[in-house]
């Protein structure tokens, strides 16, 4: 643009404020009750400063100085509960209205409000100028517009980052022990968001998993990272669709859901999810897809104290660390067998594709070696934990 052109414009673009502001209280329903207050001030200074600064600009290479009046609309946007359509229109309407003045001053048509011209009735510029005018002037509401749309995005990111504290401030309490009293759980799922349930369960798994589990997930679970892990509560787990719901957001990953508890034993689902967990971290329970701990009742046990079950391991099968490895090959397999099919000889044959006759040689064998413990129903279910624990170790070994 010459360097002449913001001088030969002021008259006309300054004169335009007061009809932007009319026509956009007109056309926008939103803003028709809101610019008499803070917002109406917000939006008057907005355009006074974009008048004034495209003023400066013409006919220069500067880039604009200061968008911050265009931003802090953006956010004040966001703050509102409004989308950004209302903000964008207003920006089309104030370029429009401008560039409706703009064309009429420079066919020498240009009047105010009360008839007076207000402008020269030429502008001194040339077609090619008017052109290159048109362009500067939507290029340059584009950048004020660009502005409010980075603050909108800042406000809203500030926002979700808050909610996102205050759910995590939840998570972390639900996964405390003691579960929290009804007041205090009020108070942090009302800060968060989130409306207790009746019911709930915990769904562990690897931190990196969280995202793409929750994306999946209906909105209204709470979800944070917590010790490392990341914990999704999810409302009424047993409920008509939740089954196939969860499996599917557990697709690609690993996760286990923990027992299904009322609020006041949610610590309980966290702390059977999380152990059930750790077992299908190192192998123990299959490590793909979606696994309820209450499914793995047995295996949790046995890993409750691992002290504990080594204990009744290496004294329920010390009979068989006695014999040489074949033997004891033979006879945690025949145990097995026979065990699994609760003391059926034909059975448990038919598992060892054997006859029973040799079932029963074996068993005589063992009962010999065990001293008595295979006739006792305690001491039988112990034997069984016991092979259930260590037995292929042992046998292996």
């Amino acid at each position: 643009m010459p360097a002449t052109a913001g001088a030969r414009l002021r008259p006309v673009v300054l004169g335009t404020g007061d009809e932007i502001i009319a026509t956009v209280r007109a056309e926008i329903a939103e803003y028709a009750l809101s610019m008499d207050g803070e917002f109406g001030r917000r939006i008057r200074l907005g355009v006074s400063v974009a008048l004034d600064q495209f003023l400066d600009l013409l006919g220069t290479d500067d880039a604009l100085p200061d968008t911050t009046v265009y931003f802090e609309l953006g956010r004040v946007e966001h703050r509102h509960g409004r989308t950004m359509d209302a903000l964008q229109s207003a920006y089309r309407i104030g370029s429009r209205v401008l560039w409706r003045r703009i064309a009429a001053a420079s066919d020498g048509s240009a009047v105010n409000g009360n008839g007076v011209a207000d402008a020269p009735d030429d502008l001194g510029l040339g077609s090619d100028a008017i052109f290159r005018l048109a362009e500067a002037l939507f290029a340059y509401i584009e950048q004020l517009a660009a502005a409010s749309v980075s603050g909108y995005a800042y406000e809203q990111s500030l926002a979700a980052g808050s909610r996102q504290a205050r759910q995590h401030a939840l998570v972390e309490r639900l996964c405390r022990t003691p579960a929290p009293e009804p007041p205090e759980l009020e108070a942090l799922a009302r800060e968060a968001g989130w409306t207790p349930p009746k019911e709930v369960g915990a769904l562990v798994m690897a931190e990196e998993s969280l995202g793409v589990v929750c994306r999946r997930l209906p909105p209204e679970v709470a979800a944070s990272v917590v010790d490392g892990v990341g914990v999704v509560f999810v409302p009424d787990p047993d409920g008509p669709g939740r089954s196939d719901a969860l499996t599917d957001a557990a697709r690609g990953t690993a996760a286990v859901l923990g027992p299904t508890v009322t609020p006041d034993q949610i610590p309980r689902t966290v702390t059977r999810a999380r152990a059930a967990r750790a077992l299908q971290v190192d192998g123990t329970l299959p490590g793909d897809g979606l696994i309820r701990s209450e499914d793995h009742l047995l295996a949790l046990l046995l890993h409750a104290d691992v002290t504990l079950t080594a204990d009744l391991v290496a004294q329920r099968l010390e009979p068989l660390r006695r014999m040489t490895s074949a033997a004891r090959d033979r006879a945690v397999t025949t145990l097995t067998a026979w065990l699994d099919a609760h003391g059926d000889v034909a059975e448990a044959a038919t598992r060892l594709h054997v006859h029973p006759q040799t079932v029963r040689y074996r068993l005589a064998r063992l009962k010999e070696a065990f001293a008595g413990v295979l006739d006792d129903p305690v001491g039988r279910l112990e034997v069984a934990l016991a092979l259930r624990a260590g037995g292929s170790a042992l046998a292996e070994g």
